[in-house]
């Protein structure tokens, strides 16, 4: 595979990935209340610091893989997030039968997505980011 389509590619993995976690810290930023009942509803302690430490990483994870900024660390940060957010909010282990089929599949995405940003993590932005102009 030549150079400028692993970098294309690199690119659209990054952009991508934005897709999903940019919305999601914005979200949790206008709906802030909201975010923290919901982290509350499943017991875990301090909901409005996890909440807050939730968007942090979701919106600044976000601008780092846009820019290709710091990319091995923000895709590790990331996928260490959502590892552990889908232990808590997609425990579909422990979900009303009627609820088990979409919590596994959404638990199951997720666990996609770690795998994702792990490949992202081990082989860096390419060449079409901040990281390599910093090289």
């Amino acid at each position: 595979m030549s150079n400028s389509v692993q970098d294309a590619l690199s690119l659209a993995a990054r952009i991508l990935f934005v897709a999903l976690f940019l919305p999601a810290g914005i979200g949790k930023l206008t709906g802030f209340d909201g975010t923290v009942g919901y982290i509350a509803s499943v017991g875990l302690p301090l909901p409005a610091v996890g909440a807050a430490l939730a968007l942090v990483v979701e919106i600044a994870g976000s601008l780092a893989l846009l820019a290709g900024y710091g990319t091995r660390i923000a895709a590790l940060v990331l996928a260490a997030f959502t590892l552990v957010a889908s232990f808590f909010f997609h425990a579909y282990w422990a979900a009303p039968a009627d609820q088990a089929y979409v919590a596994q599949l959404l638990f199951f995405k997720n666990i996609a997505v770690v795998g994702g940003l792990l490949a992202l993590a081990a082989h860096g932005a390419g060449r079409w980011s901040l990281d390599a102009r910093r090289a």
